[in-house]
């Protein structure tokens, strides 16, 4: 909006990326820090008992009680502020991932409304799980389809690129592609999000990489291992605004955590990330970056499948991890929340450094 008046008034410093990366960073994180206490203040009178607590996480959770969910409607209103100020509004790409972002917290606030609103057992648990994955994947053959049309016309339709240099067509299978990259990525920061500040810790390295990744498919010549892609010019206010949510809502989710993120907040931002990453053709980079998330994701995956199989083989289900996901685990050793979410959030930057070396030299 800003960047569109500027530039028609002769105001070229509004047409460089970083201009409207800072602009966007700027505006979101003043949001989260000046709006976050009242809107703690109003999710905790509407919410009275706040989110419940799982019966499947250490008997140190329970003194969380009583903590107000969905933070995670705050951090998407400051994404959808500060993107809109400095985002090029006549690009697509910054659309689609403001869509991604509505969408699955749109799914994600449905999933805590039920928690937070209902006594029954039944709705306390959210969604079921084959509904997420329905709707999700409705979500997905929405954003799948918008994205390839952002693509250039040097690339086919509907294919994967590994690096700069290699295009393999997929057909029909990039919607199965794109689902596990974007429902992955919305359900990794779900599961993520199980300790105070964590989910912020480790999404943020991953934010880095892509911002670099944005800045290497914009520059020609810049990175031989990234498509050229003219259009991701729309990201640079739109990374920019979720960097600076992502941090302010650090400010009050940094342990004891005044307010959760809750299924609206981690899972937009989830099914942001995928959606950036495909608009980037850097899923694979995503991947690697986003390492310890989907590490965490795959635990309480093994987890679950193991204890089925053993179940059924021999009658008695047994387990890999001593509780799932990942982080549970190691809470069961007796390592403290904030000694768990600190190492995790240093193999996080591990992973990202490890992207950014294969971004720059695979």
């Amino acid at each position: 909006m800003l960047t569109d008046y500027f530039l028609n008034h002769g105001f070229s410093f509004f047409a460089s990326g970083w201009t409207q990366f800072a602009g966007g960073f700027f505006v979101s994180f003043m949001i989260m820090l000046m709006f976050g206490r009242a809107f703690i203040r109003a999710m905790r009178n509407i919410q009275k008992k706040g989110q419940p607590i799982s019966e499947n996480v250490p008997e140190s959770h329970r003194q969380k009680a009583g903590t107000p969910t969905m933070g995670g409607i705050l951090v998407i209103v400051a994404i959808l502020v500060g993107a809109l100020l400095f985002m090029p509004l006549s690009n697509p790409t910054g659309w689609i991932a403001l869509a991604a972002l509505v969408m699955f917290g749109g799914l994600g606030f449905v999933d805590d409304y039920k928690k937070v609103s209902s006594q029954s057992k039944k709705a306390s648990n959210g969604l079921s799980p084959m509904t997420r994955l329905l709707v999700e994947g409705v979500f997905v053959i929405i954003l799948a389809y918008l994205i390839n049309k952002t693509m250039p016309p040097y690339i086919p339709e509907y294919s994967l690129a590994i690096g700069a240099g290699i295009i393999l067509p997929l057909g029909l299978l990039y919607y199965v592609f794109a689902y596990f990259v974007i429902c992955g990525g919305a359900n990794a920061t779900n599961i993520t999000d199980g300790l105070d500040g964590m989910l912020a810790k480790l999404y943020m390295p991953v934010l880095v990489v892509l911002v670099v990744a944005l800045y290497g498919a914009t520059r020609i010549g810049f990175m031989d291992t990234v498509m050229f892609l003219p259009m991701a010019n729309g990201l640079y206010g739109v990374l920019g605004a979720a960097f600076g949510a992502v941090l302010g809502f650090l400010w009050y989710n940094s342990k004891p955590a005044s307010i959760f993120m809750g299924d609206v907040g981690s899972l937009a931002l989830g099914g942001f990330m995928g959606t950036v990453a495909m608009l980037l053709k850097s899923e694979l980079i995503m991947g690697i970056a986003a390492g310890m998330m989907v590490l965490i994701l795959l635990s309480s995956f093994i987890q679950t499948m193991y204890f089925k199989t053993t179940r059924k083989l021999t009658g008695t289900g047994r387990r890999v991890f001593l509780r799932a996901p990942l982080h549970h685990h190691f809470e069961e050793l007796g390592w403290t929340e904030t000694k768990i979410v600190e190492r995790f959030f240093i193999l996080s930057i591990l992973f990202s450094g490890l992207a950014l070396v294969l971004l720059k030299f695979a």
